[in-house]
């Protein structure tokens, strides 16, 4: 990727990402051609199975793992696209990429997916061949990140203190004991590793947690001192090329708008152009296996209208199952109302629990959606007529919106960031409105200046918090006038996915011994590769639906070994020591 440079004038910025542009689109013409020779391979090359030629395709959950899954069955082994079904039990597709609303009653992110050029391997060669829904005669692919180039991102308001001070986070803060303990880190192997959390791992080196570095990554990332230390060591080594330039996130990927608008949406419309089906408002409730020593699903019951179903399924029909979402039993507030948390009832946990009674070798939800407590979070979307608060954050950073990424108050007790994304968010957002996101990690926290938990506070209370932060408490009736609505969103299981767990507690994509069955989802054990990323769904439904079909055609993209690059190490070490 062409580096990112804020010291630029605005003509030197545009032509800069212009040249990335021309470079990204060579680099992606190059891999287009790859595609061909590799479609031209597979002509020549006799592909048969029983589930692409006479079999049907059920996906439980309609997430992007399962979009990309049904996606690769048309594409790649040639499935008729009337006989795969997406099942899903909420009124929309997308999953956990969402964002929804309107001028009047406000917009509503749960959170935003913040994506990577280098390690979104098979995320882009995926979304090359979906079409653009904004840009006629081009892919999703080219879209994304010809409007990344063109808006570079280089946070100049990383880290914030109390006193509304921008810090400068040049150095990472690291002494001797903490570089000596992730540098251990590093060469552990992760067998040695289960149940272990990362304030396990640094108990005797504990000035770690005080490091602009922790703050900068717990916040870019969502970590917990009480998260799993496998994640955050495989963070530490998938995005090691990030570790050097994590003060100015110029290594985020940023989408023209919010991710179901400028994901979902075109891969859902090319999908129904192909015949999918999709059943929204149908929930999984259970699963039967056939009785045998393998892993054969039988039936797949549904509860759809307060009606129960049960679809028989054959050896030949597939059966691949969502076994995890994180934004379960997430819910909404609004300005004057707090959102309930509402931990109760995890629905793809308890499916996840029934189906792993059964058989052998699925994994265990509990370490995952065991814990609300430790996994829950709080974000919030303000809608604003005008552009008066956001043009006062432009000038208080430097960044116009879109260009700065995260801003986190490292002092707060909610440990509160914001992100300004690039205006419009949405496609029905009118000119004359503007939306920002934040988010809160410690929600049993009391304020510093609301003097309640944060899952206990409205809208106006959060912002009032904000805006307390910035220490523009004197001109909070002045801004107050300006907004639409904040809506809170209360996520009990959203840190689930990095819960400390042992190595067996997430099951292989495609279980041993199975003929017609497996899982996708932020819960399943891809090796090397990184967790709560559009990558880790998309990797999952292409091993599930390659390994199902016996698909031989294209080969699935590698996890890139970029802890092996000497100059991305020698970048590394050079920034630990800054």
């Amino acid at each position: 990727m062409a580096k990112k440079t804020h010291r630029l004038l605005k003509a030197g910025v545009l032509a800069g990402a212009g040249a990335a542009a021309v470079m990204f689109t060579k680099k992606y013409m190059q891999g287009q051609e790859e595609q061909k020779s590799d479609s031209d391979a597979e002509e020549k090359t006799e592909f048969s199975s029983e589930a692409v030629n006479k079999g049907q395709a059920y996906f439980v959950g309609g997430g992007l793992a399962s979009l990309a899954g049904a996606a690769y069955l048309i594409r790649d082994c040639k499935m008729e696209g009337s006989r795969i079904h997406i099942l899903e039990g909420m009124h929309i597709l997308g999953g956990s990429n969402d964002g929804a609303g309107d001028p009047v009653n406000g917009f509503v992110c749960r959170g935003g997916r913040m994506l990577n050029e280098e390690t979104y391997e098979n995320f882009w060669e995926l979304f090359s061949t979906v079409p653009s829904l904004e840009m006629p005669g081009k892919s999703v692919t080219e879209e994304i990140l010809n409007f990344d180039h063109l808006h570079p991102t280089h946070a100049q308001g990383r880290l914030i203190d109390k006193n509304g001070k921008i810090l400068d986070v040049s150095s990472m803060g690291f002494n001797n004991e903490d570089r000596l303990a992730l540098g251990r880190l590093m060469l552990t192997p992760e067998e040695k590793l289960d149940d272990m959390t990362i304030e396990d791992w640094f108990r005797d080196s504990m000035h770690f947690f005080t490091t602009n570095f922790w703050y900068m990554w717990q916040t870019t990332f969502a970590f917990q001192r009480w998260s799993s230390l496998f994640e955050f060591k495989r963070y530490m080594e998938r995005m090691i090329f990030e570790f050097s330039r994590i003060e100015t996130l110029e290594g985020v990927t940023r989408t023209p708008y919010n991710q179901y608008e400028s994901v979902i949406l075109p891969l859902k419309t090319w999908l129904e152009e192909q015949g999918v089906d999709f059943s929204i408002r149908a929930t999984v409730t259970d699963i039967d296996f056939a009785d045998e020593s393998g892993v054969t699903a039988s039936a797949i019951h549904i509860e759809r209208d307060g009606e129960e179903e049960v679809i028989g399924l054959q050896r030949e029909d597939l059966c691949i199952m969502t076994n995890g979402c994180m934004t379960d039993c997430a819910t909404l507030g609004d300005m004057h109302t707090a959102p309930v948390f509402d931990a109760q009832k995890p629905i793809s946990g308890e499916l996840w629990a029934r189906v792993t009674a059964k058989k052998a070798g699925l994994g265990s939800p509990e370490p995952f959606f065991g814990h609300p407590d430790q996994t829950n979070w709080e974000s919030f979307t303000v809608t604003c007529r005008g552009n008066k608060l956001l043009k006062m954050i432009e000038a208080y950073t430097g960044n116009i919106p879109g260009s700065g990424a995260l801003m986190t108050f490292k002092d707060s007790n909610w440990l509160m960031s914001i992100v300004v994304a690039a205006q419009p968010h949405f496609k029905n957002q009118p000119a004359d409105t503007t939306i920002f996101w934040g988010y809160g990690l410690y929600t049993d926290r009391t304020g510093d200046y609301v003097k309640k938990p944060m899952r206990e506070c409205t809208g106006e209370e959060l912002l009032t918090e904000l805006l307390h932060h910035l220490h523009w408490e004197d001109r909070k009736d002045e801004l107050m006038e300006d907004v639409i609505n904040v809506i809170p969103c209360m996520m009990p299981y959203i840190d689930s996915q990095f819960q400390p767990r042992k190595m067996s507690d997430r099951p292989k994509v495609v279980p041993e011994g199975s003929v017609n069955f497996a899982m996708i989802s932020q819960f399943v054990e891809i090796p090397e590769d990184m967790v709560f990323t559009e990558e880790y769904s998309v990797r999952a439904a292409r091993i599930a639906v390659y390994t199902l079909t016996g698909y031989k055609g294209k080969k699935i993209c590698p996890v890139t070994p970029y802890k092996k690059n000497p100059k991305v190490l020698k970048d590394a070490l050079k920034t630990a020591y800054r």
